[in-house]
């Protein structure tokens, strides 16, 4: 009877029941929220139904020394999160993102990559304000690129300067790119008039086949040399791209952006929401990551609309204004940004559509994270 007793209290301990704390719990539950809101509300399902179970596993309580945690070497979910960790997974998203993309809204129209850049200023917005509030020069780095509204880059970025904080900045980009139309309208609606909201942009020129495939080409060679650093993200896009437009790869370019973009962020979403374990994620730190995540996707959105505004005054002919709506897709939420500018701008005139002209900035503001990751990862790695 006596050993029957002590089994039991064994079995006892190892159980989650006798492990469990009230931090576990609260992890779990956002968890639930975001699995919730990915389902209910169709907030970027396949970002955050993948990220709030992996939130779940990681929060499991167990007895240590089991080693099937996430932080345990060797582990199966520790093997997995390695591609999250080294950064082996954003450029194989960026490889599916070029071969999903089509560049020809901006090869059209040159001059709205300016709105691209612009917006990159909530990067390098929320970088000073991170460092104003004490975060060391390579954390403020790793924050601020939360502003390019590019989960992919976050996390690259956040790996190679910030990986205690990798959990925290993840899941507040992604959150924030599910967020999109919550967060962008009000800013849009506040810093344009109606008159602006109501300008009409012809539709974009058509885009030869030999421009599609030299853009590619050269858009890396320029990139590249001006930001090295930024060589794994922006081979990776630009590669894919070349796939999709070359004509002749189109097996590649189909696998890239369907069946391995799809493993991929299956993967990245639940091993950095398993990466949020309690006694990591918790703390003083991650809500203020969360507070200048969303400081810096306000001011990336805002410089954008503004940027466009201040382009206007320099442009005489009416028909070549631009209108101030298309300014929010210089993030690089590919393509809901674009299509917020596009409900937006038909909510004042319904006749007006806007999305093919916001492509081109936003695809710019993809191109401009990595340029921006490049940058910081150049001055602070």
């Amino acid at each position: 009877m006596p050993h029957i007793v002590e089994s039991l209290q064994q079995f006892w301990q190892f159980t989650g029941f006798a492990n469990c704390t009230w931090q576990n719990l609260v992890m779990i539950l956002i968890g639930i929220f975001f699995i919730t809101m990915g389902i209910v509300k169709e907030w970027e399902p396949l970002l955050l139904v993948p990220i709030g179970f992996g939130m779940i596993i990681g929060n499991i309580p167990m007895f240590p020394g089991l080693n099937i945690g996430i932080y345990e070497d060797g582990s199966v979910l520790n093997v997995l999160y390695q591609g999250v960790k080294q950064g082996w997974y954003p450029p194989l998203i960026f490889l599916g993102i070029g071969a999903m993309t089509d560049f020809s809204a901006l090869i059209s129209q040159p001059r709205l990559i300016l709105i691209g850049a612009a917006a990159q200023m909530g990067i390098f917005g929320a970088y000073l304000l991170a460092l104003a509030c004490g975060f060391a020069p390579n954390e403020a780095g790793a924050i601020g690129i939360i502003g390019g509204a590019d989960g992919p880059t976050a996390i690259f970025l956040s790996s190679k300067l910030a990986p205690d904080l990798m959990g925290a900045i993840a899941v507040s980009a992604y959150s924030y790119m599910a967020l999109v139309p919550v967060i962008q309208r009000p800013i849009m609606l506040a810093l344009t008039t109606k008159k602006e909201r109501l300008i009409e942009m012809p539709k974009p020129r058509e885009v030869s086949r030999r421009e599609k495939i030299i853009f590619p080409i050269v858009g890396f060679l320029t990139t590249a040399f001006i930001v090295p650093s930024g060589l794994p993200l922006l081979g990776m896009l630009f590669f894919g791209n070349l796939l999709k437009e070359s004509g002749v790869t189109r097996r590649l370019a189909n696998t890239a952006s369907s069946s391995l973009i799809d493993i991929v962020t299956t993967l990245i979403g639940l091993t950095v929401g398993a990466s949020t374990q309690a006694d990591k994620f918790l703390s003083g730190k991650s809500l203020l990551i969360f507070g200048l995540g969303l400081l810096s996707f306000i001011i990336a959105t805002a410089s954008g609309v503004l940027f466009v505004k201040l382009l206007n005054l320099f442009i005489k002919n009416p028909a070549k204004k631009i209108n101030p709506l298309i300014g929010n897709a210089g993030v690089s939420a590919v393509p809901d940004s674009a299509r917020v500018s596009e409900v937006v701008g038909r909510e004042s005139n319904p006749s007006n559509h806007l999305l093919m002209n916001a492509m081109a900035p936003n695809v710019a503001g993809v191109i401009g994270s990595a340029v921006a990751a490049g940058i910081l990862l150049g001055f602070l790695g």
